[in-house]
């Protein structure tokens, strides 16, 4: 299916998933076979202890993920690192990529901060 601007964004040529991660959670995630690098860079970014120093850099791959890169079908977010972009995460309502706040080794997940699960309690009422 073509849009306006040409571009094809057929769900079916989305294979890879990104991450936006600390070492530990970026290192397992390489591990485990999901990293790749080609004409479009690398499908992960490595996020420094402190987050907040890096919250352009973050926000920037967070846009070329959700915005430019039509090979993702899934970006994996450290849970503490969306929270520095929480009004973008927030605000991101596309289908593809999917966007999944995952927990980190040193931060537990925490389901009400986790946008998806605010909009799933939304739509119950809850």
């Amino acid at each position: 299916m073509a849009t306006a601007g040409g571009k094809d964004k057929d769900f079916r040529q989305r294979s890879l998933i990104a991450s936006i991660c600390d070492e530990d959670t970026t290192t397992g995630l390489l591990l485990a076979g999901t990293g790749s690098r080609g004409e479009g860079g690398s499908n992960f970014v490595i996020v420094g202890a402190d987050p907040g120093k890096e919250r352009d850099r973050i926000a920037e791959a967070f846009r070329r993920f959700t915005e430019e890169r039509e090979d993702i079908a899934i970006l994996l977010v450290n849970q503490h690192v969306a929270e520095v972009i929480r009004p973008e995460v927030d605000a991101y309502t596309k289908a593809f990529p999917a966007l999944l706040e995952i927990p980190s080794k040193e931060h537990p997940y925490d389901p009400e901060k986790d946008s998806v699960m605010k909009r799933v309690q939304k739509l119950f009422g809850e």
